[in-house]
């Protein structure tokens, strides 16, 4: 999202109105991601999901109806939140999946009570499907043995993920769902978004292959070993009717980092759902289900300079300038998780101020609540205009995972969130106050 983006809004008017910090979604930025992922799968037997986790906003949701791009659930409460946007539940035409590694809270009831599409991670949740009277289709996510994340703590395939179904046990895992009176209509991989879109490609590649690939090698001297098993893996699942190839479509977070080639990746998904039909004798369904790619650049979070201060060298390190501002990681948590880097800029500072270094540290009672960090979890200052109190700074890019792993630590109420379409903001959710976080809390006998 650039920082033009927003000239015209008063934000100075909306944050004496609504106060900091706040989300500001663009709908235009919104809408121009979801035109690109419809032309992309324009093509017939091929489906876009939206993976809501990155950003369940109800605008977001209704315009992903309004384009008929399927949902992909990671909760029962997401999936309530697609059917108040309009979604059908039901495994007939899976408008909403509902994948997970394990059945939480009133996750199995919407599989139960209601037919959405399970699609599960773990192989007891066969069991667990069985033992509450679920007789009905699912999808089934593997672990490829690959895949890659920004930091291994992202990573979603490979030996060091949670996430999945390891390759080895999964026809097994198959039979006890056919067992059990359920059949096997989707598989699913999730190969994580990473910082390069060569790698991205490369490994969207790997996963068609390890899907349909016809060369026969080695597992465990090289990858292709890999790609030989999951040649044959349709074949052993002749009541799959969709290949899911997860999402993972990067986005340029840093300024000049290259864009993915969209044209190269249609023809990608094009190829392996003529492969996949080719090879079954029957039309196989191919999906994709980006979240990030959707809505990352939409949002900004808008912060208030409090304070500038300064810290001296010594035998520990260099001093640093600190800017506080009164967001924290309880609003955007993933430079403090990650060390994932977000765009900043200064609201209305002169295009040629001289530039300084300057952390951006936040209120919370937590070291790591620096938004100027790198993946090793140092400080990390940014060159930006010198700020005085009182000045807002626009934390960019923060669309994906930013208000959806927003938390109330410290007891502070969740930012509220602004949608601006055709110039005009509307409030889409209010500034949590005390009375509702508390809420909840009780003294009950049980």
């Amino acid at each position: 999202m650039a920082a033009d983006a927003l000239q015209g809004v008063d934000l100075r008017w909306l944050a004496e109105r609504i106060g900091t910090p706040f989300y500001v979604y663009d709908a235009e930025i919104v809408q121009a991601r979801i035109t690109a992922i419809v032309a992309l799968t324009a093509a017939p037997g091929l489906q876009a999901r939206y993976a809501m986790k990155a950003c369940s906003a109800a605008p977001v949701l209704a315009r992903m109806r309004a384009q008929q791009i399927w949902i992909d659930a990671v909760s029962g409460n997401e999936v309530l939140r697609a059917r108040a946007a309009g979604y059908h539940l039901g495994a007939t035409v899976p408008e909403v999946m509902l994948t997970t590694d394990v059945f939480r809270d009133n996750a199995l009831d919407m599989v139960r009570d209601h037919g959405v599409l399970p699609n599960i991670g773990s192989p007891h949740m066969i069991q667990q499907l069985a033992a509450a009277g679920y007789r009905g289709p699912l999808g089934m996510r593997i672990n490829p043995g690959f895949g890659h994340g920004h930091v291994q703590s992202c990573d979603t395939g490979g030996p060091s993920s949670k996430h999945g179904i390891w390759f080895d046990d999964a026809l097994s895992v198959a039979h006890v769902a056919t067992r059990d009176g359920m059949s096997v209509t989707l598989l699913h991989a999730h190969i994580g978004s990473g910082p390069e879109v060569a790698e991205f490609l490369t490994n969207m590649q790997h996963l068609v292959s390890f899907f349909a690939g016809p060369e026969v090698a080695e597992f465990i001297t090289n990858m292709q070993h890999l790609v030989s098993f999951f040649a044959e893996c349709l074949e052993a699942y002749p009541q799959v009717q969709a290949v899911n190839l997860g999402g993972g479509l990067p986005h340029p977070y840093r300024p000049g980092a290259p864009t993915v080639d969209l044209h190269a990746f249609g023809q990608l998904l094009r190829a392996a759902q003529e492969r996949f039909s080719q090879q079954t004798g029957r039309p196989i369904r191919v999906e994709i289900e980006p979240g990030r790619y959707f809505v990352a650049p939409a949002a900004y979070v808008v912060t208030r300079i409090t304070d500038v201060k300064r810290t001296q060298a010594n035998a520990k390190g260099p001093g640093q300038t600190f800017a506080m501002v009164d967001a924290g990681f309880c609003d955007l948590i993933r430079p403090a998780m990650y060390g994932s880097f977000h765009q900043m800029s200064v609201w209305n500072a002169p295009g040629d101020a001289p530039l300084t270094p300057t952390v951006i540290a936040g209120p919370l009672c937590e070291s790591g609540d620096v938004f100027t960090r790198d993946e090793a979890e140092l400080l990390q200052p940014r060159l930006l205009p010198a700020v005085q109190i009182g000045d807002l700074v626009l934390l960019h890019d923060a669309g994906a995972y930013g208000y959806t792993m927003s938390s109330n630590y410290n007891s502070l109420g969740r930012a509220p969130q602004l949608w601006l379409e055709n110039g005009t903001p509307y409030l889409i959710s209010r500034r949590e106050t005390f009375e509702d976080i508390v809420r909840t809390e009780c003294f009950a006998s049980l």
